[in-house]
């Protein structure tokens, strides 16, 4: 099933819906996935002049595949510019996923500062793709490509504080203006920062996710590739902390990013 696929299917049927096993990672369904199905019902409830500024996610546990969920939202407060919206995601009669949303429109400003200048990378036909290797990587992995140009691959000792390089969707995708909710996926493709430190597999997580978008966005297509680069800033006790940002091919600033993942290594 298509990412499109999923968005129609939570746009038409949001307290009902069943996450299809190839979007799995590991145990739960892919976070930004989730995250985007949710994004969907809550975009439903908000004026369409109110563009969203920034979600707060909390991933509370895993959202299994195959199992209905139920994308639920409550408007918490209409100003005259912003929106406040919370969502739920539920299953099995437990909360599963939290999204804190503002939702903002457009005002006259007389400050403007334009974006810090993306980092160069290879392009993207001279970067290496890790590939989908059906119970290797996560399933979803079929859905989404991704080509290092910055830092190492996950379990391979690298112990350089930044990673990225392109991603975009793959395999069956259609041809579409690019949204929020796909925003969400690309940027959650990634591996947990942590994971190219570690010289052998271990589990990781996200624990909290928050990214912000810079609006209105650019005009790009499904089809094209975004250059992502996250950096760690620091890692304890088994929880990091990283900062990313994702670009246009062109350089420009589409999305900033902040996360706390876990890692039992």
């Amino acid at each position: 099933m298509r990412f499109s696929d999923l968005l129609d299917a939570v746009r038409r049927q949001p307290l009902a819906l069943s996450i299809p096993a190839e979007w799995a990672q590991g145990r739960a369904s892919f976070g930004g996935l989730v995250a985007a199905l949710q994004y969907e019902a809550m975009r439903a409830r908000v004026p369409a002049d109110r563009q969203v500024r920034s979600l707060a996610i909390t991933f509370v546990g895993p959202v299994e595949p195959e199992v209905p969920v139920s994308f639920e939202v409550d408007v918490l407060r209409e100003g005259k510019a912003v929106s406040q919206v919370l969502g739920r995601a539920m299953q099995k009669g437990q909360v599963v996923t939290l999204i804190q949303g503002s939702f903002g429109a457009s005002r006259p400003s007389e400050v403007a500062v334009t974006a810090q200048p993306a980092p160069e990378m290879k392009h993207w036909d001279d970067c290496q793709e890790l590939p989908y290797v059906k119970g290797v990587t996560p399933e979803f992995m079929r859905h989404l490509a991704m080509r290092w140009s910055v830092g190492g691959l996950p379990f391979t000792g690298n112990t350089s504080r930044e990673m990225g390089g392109w991603v975009r969707l793959r395999g069956d995708v259609k041809e579409e203006a690019v949204t929020e909710s796909h925003i969400l996926a690309l940027v959650d493709a990634w591996p947990p920062a942590l994971m190219p430190f570690l010289k052998k597999p271990a589990m990781g997580s996200t624990l909290t996710w928050t990214i912000e978008f810079v609006q209105p966005l650019l005009e790009l297509s499904t089809l094209d590739w975004c250059k992502y680069l996250v950096e760690t800033e620091h890692a304890a006790d088994g929880y990091g902390h990283a900062a990313a940002n994702l670009w246009d091919a062109r350089g420009r600033l589409i999305a900033m990013s902040r996360q706390t993942v876990t890692v039992f290594a």
